[in-house]
């Protein structure tokens, strides 16, 4: 009967998706990858991000619904996205020719 199976409590839940957040960050600690791209290209810049993504979902598969982790994710990719933006826009800059 289903009365007498123990249910899991809002704490349990909580305690649950803290254990696997802990798995699915320690599978993000070190080094995540290298990525290169052409910074005059955006087809190229638009490829290295997606392959970060590629990096991070690879890392953390079995962990899509948690609800720690999730939000972790997206601003993850969403910082290396940034980041990727920004070398590309230094890059060009440096490669500019000086108007002296």
């Amino acid at each position: 009967m289903e009365a007498n199976m123990p249910r899991k409590s809002g704490l349990d839940r909580v305690a649950k998706d803290f254990e696997e957040a802990s798995k699915a960050l320690s599978q993000l600690d070190g080094t995540l990858g290298e990525v290169n791209f052409d910074p005059n290209d955006p087809a190229s810049i638009e490829r290295a991000i997606n392959a970060v993504n590629s990096m991070v979902d690879e890392k953390t598969i079995g962990f899509e619904n948690n609800p720690i982790i999730e939000p972790l994710v997206r601003e993850m990719k969403e910082k290396y996205r940034d980041a990727i933006l920004e070398n590309a826009a230094a890059a060009r800059l440096e490669g500019e020719p000086k108007n002296d």
